[in-house]
């Protein structure tokens, strides 16, 4: 997300309580399709924990 897109309020520390908290579900792409990362076996999880995500920087003209 572009932080110059939000207003300076928007960035005020939200604190939930225990309660209020849910667990995050991550899902990704393998071999085509789609899976949850919690049903991988451990050394699955592991090498999913270890990838590096490319970033496409900006190129400059001229």
């Amino acid at each position: 997300m572009n932080d110059m897109a939000l207003p300076s309020a928007i960035h005020t520390a939200i604190t939930l309580k225990e309660e209020e908290r849910t667990r995050c579900e991550v899902w990704t792409r393998v071999m085509g399709y789609h899976r949850p990362v919690a049903s991988f076996n451990k050394g699955k999880q592991s090498e999913h924990r270890e990838r590096r995500f490319f970033v496409e920087g900006h190129c400059k003209f001229g």
